[in-house]
């Protein structure tokens, strides 16, 4: 089985619309004004899906600051999860600085969402106080047992939409501060895993911490994948599209060309989100 772990729709009135709500969602506004950034929706992505023999998509929205407009698009998340129940897995999406957010949490759960991502912090970086809003939320998943996608990204190299001020000692003080959840770690955690080399505290701190490979064929060469697979752990990295900003086929064509094994292209590609989802 093939699941695609990171992959962003949303509903038809901001497909429709998207310069309505740069004013207010300056984020949004730095990812989807450039030309040709893609907004996209269920059919779209399940057509994708087919065309590039995916089985199933965990899809979500956008962490929206605007409580009005993320329970819209969480709406949109749920209703095309249960029109595609065995094809689409959906995440809860918004700003944790929310006041609604822990009563968004909770109503995205019991609505039968399978966790919560993927979350953002694109101006601040993964701060201490990003760490204390999210500390209700990452409770509520923890005690149901399922896995928060955050967006991380590498803080060297050329700059980039969507490229956040965030430091490895951010990403690696979120994995002390929330030890027993499962967390999934976007853009491949902006290479966090290298230090599961070190010879004490950071393997046992980055146990339970997840990566997928969303926008990796754009920030790094293929090699990645066997390097990961030493360091971080074969059943820690998850295929993720990112899409529509990419398609599938371009993730497996770089698979195939690094001389991963079968098993190992089938484990990245499906069998350890369905491990980490089911």
């Amino acid at each position: 089985m093939i699941i695609d772990f990171h992959t962003h729709i949303f509903p038809e009135e901001i497909r429709n619309s998207r310069e309505k709500y740069f004013p207010s969602e300056p984020a949004f506004k730095l990812l989807y004004s450039p030309r040709g950034s893609k907004l996209v929706g269920t059919t779209e992505i399940i057509n994708a899906m087919d065309e590039n023999g995916v089985d199933m998509s965990v899809i979500f929205g956008f962490p929206w600051k605007d409580s009005d407009t993320f329970k819209k698009q969480n709406d949109y998340i749920m209703e095309s999860v249960a029109k595609y129940p065995k094809r689409l897995i959906g995440l809860g999406c918004f700003d944790t600085f929310s006041k609604e957010a822990v009563s968004e949490t909770q109503r995205c759960l019991e609505g039968g969402l399978s966790g919560i991502g993927e979350l953002a912090y694109y101006q601040s970086g993964i701060d201490e106080e990003a760490l204390n809003t999210l500390e209700p939320v990452m409770e509520l998943c923890g005690k149901k047992n399922l896995p928060v996608l955050i967006h991380t990204n590498e803080p060297v190299g050329h700059m980039y939409p969507g490229k956040t001020p965030i430091t490895l000692s951010q990403i690696y003080r979120l994995a002390e501060r929330f030890p027993e959840n499962k967390i999934v770690l976007a853009h491949w955690g902006g290479g966090i895993f290298f230090f599961n080399l070190m010879k004490k505290q950071a393997k046992e701190t980055l146990k339970n911490i997840y990566y997928d490979t969303a926008a990796s064929p754009y920030l790094y060469d293929p090699e990645i994948y066997p390097v990961a697979i030493e360091l971080a752990g074969e059943d820690k990295i998850l295929f993720g599209s990112d899409f529509p900003l990419l398609k599938p086929a371009r993730y497996f064509k770089e698979l195939e060309k690094v001389g991963l094994s079968k098993e190992n292209i089938e484990n990245i590609c499906g069998n350890n989100a369905e491990k980490l989802l089911f």
